[in-house]
């Protein structure tokens, strides 16, 4: 986590319940397969956003863009920026997506990066709520991916069947059940 930003003491546990949700659910249930790699060189950085409404998320948003976008790949590859004091309904987390993509386009950084997002209720729109592949997608806290597209391109070059990730992920995500995720200790 070295060249991570200075973080309050409050956001020092939730820190640690992401990265533990990151080594135990993303990389040990290999629900990312390119994850383990930028872990293991200290690429991911971690940015807790103390953001209490929309319009200061999207400052803080644009500032992490600008921050990723000016280093390294070799420094940081990704940013997982954690939302612990608002979104946490889903839906209006949702919506707030939608402003993020503009804010993306806005900033001339579409086709460099992407937002992907995970969120302690996350669902995807067409399976039912009781569904375990909802869990490929949940986190500890309501959470930013920022993603390089080159980053994507390569990793995606690499892995032989990448269309095969979401599938697979759902066969381990039902055969692990409710009671699995939650020995897991990694949250909701």
């Amino acid at each position: 986590m070295s060249d991570t930003p200075a973080q309050s003491p409050g956001d020092a546990a939730v820190l640690a319940a992401m990265q533990a949700w990151l080594a135990r659910a993303v990389i040990g249930l290999n629900l990312c397969p390119f994850a383990k790699a930028v872990q293991a060189h200290g690429q991911i950085r971690y940015t807790v956003s103390r953001a209490t409404d929309e319009a200061a998320l999207l400052d803080t948003l644009a500032q992490e863009l600008q921050v990723l976008h000016a280093c390294e790949r070799q420094q940081w590859e990704t940013t997982l920026l954690v939302l612990p004091e608002v979104l946490a309904d889903f839906w209006e987390f949702n919506l707030f997506l939608k402003r993020a993509d503009r804010l993306l386009r806005q900033s001339g950084l579409e086709g460099v990066f992407q937002i992907a997002s995970f969120h302690p209720d996350f669902e995807f729109g067409d399976a039912p709520a009781d569904d375990m592949g909802h869990f490929s997608n949940r986190a500890p806290y309501p959470t930013l991916h920022l993603l390089r597209e080159d980053g994507i391109e390569e990793a995606l070059a690499s892995f032989p069947d990448a269309a095969s990730i979401y599938e697979r992920n759902l066969a381990t995500l039902r055969a692990l059940g409710p009671q699995g995720w939650a020995a897991l200790g990694v949250g909701p």
